[in-house]
């Protein structure tokens, strides 16, 4: 599984951050940083919540 984010869509909600904090992270300066494009197999299922609850769809999952 590769990680893609569209930093022009994404707000920096940190809802991502919630489901996945092993991948997404809004430090202080409030932009969203991903930790791994290729987040190792037992957080797949965290990544993809993360990608359903993007209220900017900014999220992408590629096999």
């Amino acid at each position: 599984m590769r990680v893609e984010v569209d930093f022009d869509q994404c707000e920096s909600n940190a809802l991502c951050m919630g489901a996945a904090p092993e991948v997404f992270e809004v430090r202080d300066d409030d932009f969203l940083y991903l930790l791994t494009e290729e987040p190792s197999e037992e957080l797949h299922e965290k990544v993809r919540q993360a990608e359903r609850l993007c209220p900017k769809q900014a999220i992408t999952l590629r096999d």
